[in-house]
């Protein structure tokens, strides 16, 4: 988000957008896991900042402009049900925030058929190299800030969702996959190494590689 102070209409829209993509992925998760029986009915779906926001994803947001929230750790999501029903509860928050941000794209393309984004990349809007009307920067940045929020997500590391899919899509995970929770969700390398990737390098951080390679084809989609 920083990047983008210089494009204040930009600036708003991510910082929307991560607060958006918050509330939708808490709210995904529990409705996922209290419709397939995962967890107890009367559990509320409303979000819980203590429980959904993680600071250093919050922080990753700002530097690199894309962040992540709180870590569901695999052994609260029972396989007991079947491993197909816990990997939907980890899909359900990436998912639907890649579905709004395709609702944003829509009203920006209605709003602005004019302004094609076939030449931008995610990264073009999360560092504020974008010039157009306010209320279309304002737009991209919440459709940009949602689709970069969702596609981090689907990551197979921790702290993020991915890595509950992957765990999840494994009959009986193995030493490999032991060993690899251990250094990356016990002992935190994952968040260091995400961190990492907010900071280097400062002209292109590289936590937002992933965010190009892929979002760019909805960019183009939409364009």
């Amino acid at each position: 988000m920083l990047f983008a102070l210089g494009r204040p209409a930009v600036f708003v829209g991510l910082v929307l957008s991560f607060l958006l993509a918050l509330t939708l992925r808490a709210f995904a998760i529990r409705f996922a896991a209290r419709s397939l029986g995962l967890v107890d009915r009367r559990e509320s779906l409303a979000p819980q900042p203590r429980e959904d926001v993680d600071p250093f994803g919050a922080v990753a947001a700002a530097v690199g402009g894309v962040g992540w929230g709180r870590i569901i750790d695999v052994d609260e999501v029972p396989r007991s049900r079947g491993r197909g029903r816990a990997a939907l509860v980890f899909l359900a928050g990436p998912l639907l925030t890649l579905l709004v941000a395709q609702l944003v794209f829509l009203a920006y393309a209605l709003v602005f058929p004019d302004l094609s984004t076939a030449f931008l990349r995610p990264s073009d809007v999360l560092r504020g190299q974008i010039d157009a009307p306010y209320l279309a920067e304002a737009l991209l940045g919440v459709a940009v800030g949602l689709l970069g929020f969702g596609l981090l997500a689907l990551l197979p590391m921790p702290p993020l969702d991915g890595f509950g899919l992957l765990w999840s899509a494994q009959r009986v995970p193995g030493r490999g996959m032991q060993g690899y929770r251990l250094w990356f969700q016990e002992k935190n390398i994952g968040v260091v190494v995400l961190l990492v990737g907010c900071f280097f390098p400062f002209s292109y951080p590289l936590i937002m590689l992933p965010v190009d390679l892929l979002g760019t084809v909805f960019l183009r989609l939409w364009g």
